[in-house]
């Protein structure tokens, strides 16, 4: 994978090296000696801000459009790059523009119905194919640098190396390495020069470090291509080496969490959340961006372990609904530039109006995405929702589990596994989805299945799926007999998100959320008799969970007998189109259910 412009190691991004500025720079401090006439030098100040996004995931418009409607939350966010991009402007005239940098920590390019069209419907590898519209919104904002994301990756390596291309900034992963050469695949990190009023620029230096996980999550895609080494191990190699190269600022941009946790288990020897550890193992950090666990972190104070410095960590939140600010104060000492203070905060998004230059220049992207999701694809007998999903077997979830058995029962027609019980698991993404009564659009499918998993059919005996659905239970919180059921409180036990909950049809069973992990699945059961724990069966599973995401027992080591490179979303939607009508009636039925001392819970 050969380096191009944007990956020459030694490269350099200049940024204000044309003027003076005054704009955000603190005035010369004067001090007198006792007793003295005359007047010592002036301390030498400069102060500079650097501003964050991450896990934008697509998103320009404040749009939502698996609702086809502007996004709302309960605390009424807002979303997208064009209001992120009015917070900029405002920054930017506050501090002056050359005393700013604005980079972003990963996950860009998936996540919206916008951000797929163009990777799938129209999309940008194709020949005069379109300039993708988070590069066209991302560069007329002005970003400097933006660290790679897992999702990145979620479209293969050609689409990825294609956006790049498109961007004019680079796309930074120092621990994503060419599997051969064991070299960066990607720039490491990029070096920004601020100029000052003292005649003396100050070198910054952005880092970015991406996820680990990239090697289990799109296996197919970077198996024998990439590489993912650890955070730590990869910012220990290289921030020295900004260091000596003369960055008086080193900042990293990390799409990796701050919690030190990891929700693949011990499948890889590295973290997925790392930020923190690297703060604190790796010296000569000034601060971080961190990403990818969706949280809101608008300062978090670590400290480095050998220098005894406080590292600044900050996190913004998803889709563009926060901007971090960075703001350095440094002094001129001892010929150098030193970091005298680095505090950070975020910005609301839902403060400011959308930026009519960014929504005027993709206005057109917009309305096809619109006019591609409210296409109809068939009609509901019913209405259906995910509302009470995570704690019920609701028909909308059958309807992903009926697809995917389908899809593997006539894939493995007359092969050597056409014999052997087909099962499927599926997850509630969304507790907002629904498949309205009457006419069916993509966007509901697309709101149903957001994630770009494909699927897969593993081999997994009677015993390997019990370990599979106790180990799946640990979602529940464990509620005693006889106490109220607050379902606010009921389910994401020690934080397990909706997405690593998997409901399995072809099977009855009850989860019993009186028991502790590890004992709550009983009358487990296959065609109305005792589960044989040395039964064989076909289970068809999403490539994010066969990868081993959510650390699920058994099934990454599980024979893989079938494949399909399809979205499993496009596979409901052709799914629809060949039935014309969805009918819960014909598919739909009560296989689990939640209980206490045998006893229903709902």
């Amino acid at each position: 994978m050969p380096l191009n412009r944007r990956t020459f190691l030694e490269s350099s991004v200049a940024v204000g090296a044309g003027a003076a500025l005054t704009a955000g720079v603190a005035a010369p401090a004067e001090a007198h000696g006792p007793g003295h006439g005359h007047r010592p030098k002036p301390v030498r100040r400069y102060s500079f801000t650097v501003m964050g996004t991450t896990d934008l995931h697509g998103n320009v418009f404040n749009w939502d459009y698996f609702t086809d409607k502007e996004f709302d939350d309960k605390a009424h966010n807002d979303v997208g790059l064009a209001k992120i991009s009015t917070l900029v402007d405002q920054v930017r005239e506050e501090k002056g523009r050359r005393n700013t940098l604005l980079i972003d920590a990963g996950d860009t390019i998936q996540g919206t119905q916008l951000s797929y069209y163009y990777a799938k419907v129209d999309p940008i590898t194709a020949r005069r194919g379109p300039v993708h519209p988070m590069a066209q919104a991302m560069n007329a904002i002005g970003y400097d640098a933006a660290a790679l994301g897992n999702h990145e990756f979620n479209y293969g390596i050609p689409v990825l190396r294609k956006f790049e291309e498109q961007c004019d900034f680079p796309l930074l992963g120092a621990n994503a390495l060419d599997a051969k050469t064991l070299r960066p695949a990607f720039a490491p990190y990029s070096m920004h020069r601020l100029r000052t009023p003292h005649g003396k620029d100050v070198k910054v230096a952005v880092l970015g470090l991406t996820n680990p996980g990239i090697a289990i999550w799109d296996k197919a895609n970077v198996s024998g291509k990439m590489v993912f080494p650890g955070l730590e191990e990869q910012a220990a190699k290289w921030v020295p080496k900004l260091r000596s190269m003369g960055a008086d600022v080193v900042v990293v941009s990390a799409h990796s969490g701050s919690s030190g946790t990891s929700s693949y288990g011990d499948q890889l020897p590295h973290i997925e959340n790392a930020a923190g550890l690297v703060a604190e193992q790796v010296p000569g950090i000034d601060a971080i961006l961190v990403g990818h666990a969706h949280t809101e972190i608008p300062e978090y104070r670590v400290r480095n372990k050998e220098t005894g410095k406080d590292v600044v960590l900050s996190e913004p939140l998803k889709w563009g609904q926060r901007l971090t600010l960075f703001d350095f104060d440094l002094v001129w000492e001892k010929g150098r530039w030193t970091v005298e203070k680095v505090a950070a905060r975020v910005l609301n998004s839902n403060t400011v109006a959308e930026d009519r230059k960014i929504t005027r220049l993709l206005g057109d992207e917009h309305e096809k995405v619109v006019a591609y999701v409210n296409q109809i694809i068939g009609t509901s007998t019913v209405a259906m929702t995910t509302a009470d999903a995570p704690w019920k077997d609701e028909p909308i979830i059958d309807l992903i589990n009926v697809v995917q058995a389908e899809t593997v029962k006539a894939a493995l027609a007359g092969g050597a596994y056409a014999a052997l019980p087909v099962l499927s698991q599926a997850s509630c993404f969304s507790r907002t989805a629904r498949i309205p009564a009457g006419q069916v659009s993509i966007k509901d499918a697309a709101g149903l299945y957001p994630f770009e998993n494909t699927l897969e059919a593993r081999l997994l005996t009677g015993a390997q799926l019990k370990d599979y659905l106790e180990f799946s239970a640990r979602y529940y919180a464990r509620t005693p007999a006889g106490v109220p059921v607050d379902t606010a409180k009921l389910t994401n036990a020690d934080g397990t998100p909706d997405y690593n909950y998997d409901a399995v049809s072809g099977l009855t069973y009850d989860i019993d959320i009186a028991r502790p992990v590890g004992s709550r699945i009983v009358n487990l059961s296959f065609e109305g008799k005792p589960l044989d724990p040395a039964a064989r069966f076909v289970l068809a599973v999403n490539n994010y969970r066969a990868s081993g995401g959510g650390a699920f027992p058994h099934v990454a080591g599980a024979q893989q007998v079938w494949a399909n490179s399809d979205e499993i979303r496009n596979t409901i939607i052709q799914w629809v189109r060949a039935k014309g009508t969805v009918d819960p009636g014909l598919f739909a039925s009560v296989d689990w259910k939640l209980t206490r001392d045998g006893v229903p819970v709902f």
